[in-house]
């Protein structure tokens, strides 16, 4: 039997988030937006899920005032929607 919540091995663009607490995601998110910076990726995929809004909310609250990310987005209908946030980074 599939596990619902198996997806295939992560991408090094993608940060899952889903199922873990606030207090769990924030070093995640701060960690992985720096080392996808610096591996010089320009665009990232962070997957928070749908759920109540709380993961998402603080996601990107966090990517407002984080100094790498110029601008972020929901995911594409078929991509996520909006249990996935995508980041564009700033210019090196």
């Amino acid at each position: 039997m599939r596990n619902k919540d198996y997806f295939g091995p992560p991408s090094p663009d993608e940060l899952r988030l889903r199922h873990m607490t606030v207090e769990e995601i924030l070093p995640k998110l701060d960690l992985f937006l720096h080392d996808t910076y610096i591996a010089g990726y320009s665009r990232v995929r962070i997957i928070h899920g749908k759920g109540t809004g709380t993961l998402r909310e603080t996601v990107r609250r966090e990517l407002k005032k984080h100094p790498l990310v110029k601008s972020f987005r929901g995911g594409d209908y078929d991509g996520g929607g909006e249990g996935v946030t995508v980041v564009e980074f700033s210019e090196k």
